[in-house]
């Protein structure tokens, strides 16, 4: 049976991901993708045994009464920095042999405003993307309302975007 699937393909920096049609002879099935549910869960857990979705920790940084969280965003700051640097210098590509690259980024004024509706919102709901689903599996299920609105706010950046320049 053939099956047809999308797959990336390359475009400029700062446009939306296009997508290249591919034809597959495999049959698609859930099988494959279990592993990425797994390396979910496990990221879930970890996000739960160490106090990243709890909403009074957030609360605790906002106030400035803890370090708990600023630890966590240092460290994954660091992690994050020495994974691009390793990147780069051994040229480390994919389990598929591919090379990465690292498209640069460019400024726009709409990051601004976006990081202090992000961060206002983050601050209010005691949520931010990552641990939303998290939250969600250890049954504060307020928090869909959250998630509701990430995906309601998301959908107006990408109604507004390319029609007014405020967000360009």
């Amino acid at each position: 049976m053939r099956t047809t699937f999308f797959s990336p393909a390359k475009t400029a920096p700062d446009e939306f991901i296009a997508y290249k049609k591919t034809t597959s002879t495999e049959s698609t099935s859930f099988l494959p993708n279990l592993k990425y549910l797994l390396v979910g869960i496990a990221f879930g857990v970890v996000f739960v045994k160490a106090e990243i979705i709890s909403w009074f920790r957030i609360q605790e940084m906002f106030r400035l009464d803890s370090f708990h969280m600023y630890g966590v965003i240092g460290s994954a700051i660091l992690t994050g920095i020495l994974s691009i640097w390793l990147i780069k210098r051994f040229n480390i590509k994919t389990l598929t042999g591919e090379t990465v690259s690292i498209a640069p980024k460019t400024f726009s004024k709409g990051q601004i405003f976006g990081g202090l509706m992000f961060g206002l919102g983050w601050a209010v709901t005691g949520a931010c993307p990552g641990p939303l689903f998290a939250q969600i599996g250890s049954g504060y299920v307020v928090v869909t309302v959250t998630l509701l609105s990430a995906i309601g706010g998301t959908w107006l950046y990408g109604y507004c975007r390319e029609r007014y320049s405020f967000f360009r």
